[in-house]
């Protein structure tokens, strides 16, 4: 979505840096108390267990932005309970705990907690702007309410907040503007998530499962059994130092290419100067941790694809595609059976060694199902990368429209 200040809006250095053209200059400054009337809520006795057998939907602080509830409470609950009821498109505002400072219009008709402020703007203020503008002020209200992210925040704290307004004309048409952009994140996020979802499906069902040796789901056109290799078979090892780098350009290096180490593959930027003791990766070439790590996925293994170069750790195993494809390899190591394959290796070297890791020669000697025909290696490794490019262009816009968000939200309030 572009949006056009020169067409659209103007910039007003007195007031806020951009407003949409045709609108007056003139600003009311009001508290929230001033231009809503709000209720918190409260919570039946979880002792009653027939509370919450009912169908309305119990909205607790951490689902202000959720079209659905975890808890369901009864008409019986509601009327023997300080729990209130709040409508679609009411303001629904966080007051306690980890999701302090949450708003958001209220997707769902449903019953609150004490933790959530319903607000509802008097006649001539809009929803969509009073919501935006404490989203905008979220963090200096806790910074300045909440310090050190103690305690809670309450009704009276909220309703003392001051805005400035301008008219309900151009209230609506700031709200309208961040509902489409909301409505823009929503839609891209929901398709990445289905992206997501399809990439995760094929990659346990376009591999063979163990014992077999066709995958469930296979691309048209191919026939005919998958061949076990090892890894040594199809791969050649890399343990390229980076002796020819002197100390002047290592620090180009590692500011332009990473480092890798145990929690983001080629991100980690290095701070040192001297990468000499470091191994050198080219573009194409995959990396693998061979020690465990807590929290890090067992098995992982990634193929520089962004840079040329790289620098990593010499704790890493280095290795290049040889008589396989790259692209298929590159999301085999995505797969299930490839993470069914390294637990059992990394659990055979924990007998034998007393340690959850995997020594280079057992790693090369690693087991891989693999297409008879180069073409359907191929076939399967454009398909995955196919996919990886549509999730890569949809988490890039959502990033965008982020990014547009926040500065509109900055730069359209004062």
């Amino acid at each position: 979505m572009n949006i056009r200040k020169n067409s659209y809006m103007q910039r007003v250095n007195t007031l806020a840096k951009i407003r949409f053209k045709g609108y007056d200059n003139s600003l009311e400054r009001k508290t929230i108390g001033d231009i809503t009337t709000s209720f918190s809520g409260g919570t039946p006795k979880s002792s009653n267990k027939s509370y919450y057998e009912g169908n309305i939907p119990f909205i607790r602080s951490g689902e202000v932005k959720s079209k659905q509830t975890e808890l369901f409470i009864s008409d019986e609950a509601l009327k023997n309970s300080s729990a209130k009821m709040v409508s679609q498109g009411d303001i629904l505002y966080a007051l306690y705990g980890a999701t302090s400072g949450e708003v958001a219009i209220s997707e769902i008709n449903g019953a609150i907690n004490q933790a959530i402020l319903a607000i509802k703007p008097k006649q001539g203020y809009s929803s969509e702007f009073i919501m935006n503008y404490l989203k905008k002020e979220k963090d200096n209200i806790l910074e300045k309410y909440l310090q050190g992210g103690q305690g809670n925040l309450s009704a009276a704290i909220v309703k003392s907040i001051e805005l400035s307004l301008p008219s309900l004309e151009e209230q609506s048409a700031i709200g309208s503007l961040f509902r489409i952009l909301d409505d823009l994140l929503s839609s891209y996020k929901d398709n990445l998530a289905n992206y997501q979802a399809i990439k995760a499906t094929m990659l346990s069902k376009m591999f063979p499962k163990a014992g077999q040796t066709v995958p469930e789901i296979r691309l048209d056109g191919f026939e005919g059994e998958w061949v076990e290799k090892r890894l040594k078979d199809i791969s050649k090892r890399v343990t390229r130092k980076n002796n020819d780098l002197v100390s002047e350009r290592a620090l180009t290096i590692s500011a332009q290419f990473g480092l890798i180490d145990q929690e983001e593959f080629f991100q980690k930027k290095i701070a040192s100067k001297d990468v000499s003791g470091y191994y050198l990766i080219k573009k194409g070439e995959f990396a693998y941790n061979k020690s465990y790590s807590t929290g890090y996925p067992l098995g992982a293994i990634k193929r520089l694809d962004k840079y040329e170069n790289g620098v990593l750790s010499t704790l890493y195993i280095l290795f290049k595609a040889v008589d396989v494809d790259s692209d298929y390899l590159t999301h085999y190591y995505e797969s299930d059976k490839w993470h069914r394959e390294v637990s059992m290796c990394a659990a055979e070297g924990a007998r034998n060694h007393g340690l959850l890791n995997i020594a280079p020669a057992d790693f090369f000697n690693t087991r891989l199902v693999i297409p008879k025909e180069l073409a359907e290696q191929q076939a399967i490794g454009s398909y995955f990368s196919n996919l990886d490019n549509l999730i890569n262009s949809h988490q890039e816009k959502i990033s965008q429209l982020e990014t547009l968000k926040k500065k509109l939200l900055q730069d359209m309030f004062i």
